[in-house]
């Protein structure tokens, strides 16, 4: 394991989510959006005014968006301390476009009864305003929130760990094309002592359409003549792919390929079957014919699998 994953593994380990987005990774993901956050208003309930570089992104450049509103709330000193003694939490609400973030301390700020938690019924009245959610809620805490926002159907821009694509909860969104993988990764996040913190497999997850999404992936592999390098698996009717380029172009089956292909996924060129992956059960979309659901091949287990076909 990298030690980038191994920084990930241990924040939800000891729930320490208090990592905060970098202001030009948030610039580089919102400018492919600019078409659906005109007009809008934007929440972002995860985010401390003071640290929230979505906040700040979003105020000073409040005019160039064309947005409605931006309304910020978190949950006192962290989203994840619930057993700290309890420090007042507010929200702010932005209307119109600031030249430095020092304006916002001298913005209105409107305490909070019930704590900030995004789970409050107080912050979900304050969910029922906003057009669309950008934020980077906690690591620990994505089931709830992604599950939160599909209820109450928001639009939304999140980050969060590329893990989350194997949840049970989440993997069926990404399959039935309710949500899908944003333009970019983050690989680096600012801890609250102000030092820089390395991830991998980070990535921002929306139900926005942009520009990438449309992309068709160019192949030039075939099947025929190939056989031997595309074995098919011991317990599935669908052959193994190691590598998104090697995807061949004259297969009309059901193929397995790594879980990176999210990243390049078309949905008008291939259908997303299921998820092969030896500790998810029942996600694979094909029966297996040995009962395991991890995609074997010649009695070797594979890591996780997309199982996809060509449409």
């Amino acid at each position: 394991m990298t030690q980038k994953n191994k920084n990930l593994h241990a924040a939800k380990r000891i729930k320490n989510d208090e990592f905060y987005t970098k202001i030009e990774d948030v610039e580089d993901e919102l400018k492919h959006y600019k078409e659906h956050l005109k007009g809008k208003g934007i929440g972002c309930d995860c985010d401390d005014p003071s640290k929230s570089a979505f906040v700040k992104h979003l105020a000073l450049k409040f005019d160039d968006y064309e947005l409605e509103h931006v309304i910020s709330t978190h949950y006192g000193p962290s989203q994840l301390s619930f057993m700290e003694p309890h420090q007042p939490s507010y929200m702010l609400k932005i209307i119109e476009e600031i030249k430095s973030v020092d304006e916002l301390d001298k913005l209105e700020r409107i305490p909070l009864k019930e704590g900030g938690d995004f789970r409050s019924e107080e912050c979900i009245r304050l969910l029922k305003k906003m057009d669309i959610v950008v934020t980077n809620p906690p690591f620990s805490l994505f089931r709830e929130y992604i599950a939160r926002l599909i209820k109450y159907g928001k639009k939304f821009l999140i980050i969060g760990s590329m893990n989350a694509i194997t949840y049970k909860e989440v993997f069926p969104l990404i399959k039935n094309n309710q949500i899908w993988l944003g333009r970019n990764s983050v690989n680096e996040f600012i801890t609250p002592d102000g030092k820089i913190k390395k991830f991998g497999n980070i990535v921002w997850y929306t139900n926005l359409t942009h520009k990438k999404r449309n992309e068709e992936l160019v192949l030039v592999k075939k099947y025929k003549g190939n056989k031997k390098e595309y074995p098919k698996y011991d317990n599935y009717d669908a052959i193994n792919v190691n590598k998104i380029v090697d995807i061949p172009v004259d297969y009309d089956g059901v193929m397995g390929v790594p879980i990176t292909f999210l990243n390049k996924h078309n949905p008008e060129q291939f259908e997303i079957i299921g998820l092969a992956a030896g500790n998810i059960r029942g996600l694979a979309g094909i029966p297996s014919s040995t009962g395991k659901d991890g995609p074997y091949v010649n009695g070797k287990l594979k890591y996780g699998r997309i199982l996809i076909r060509r449409k």
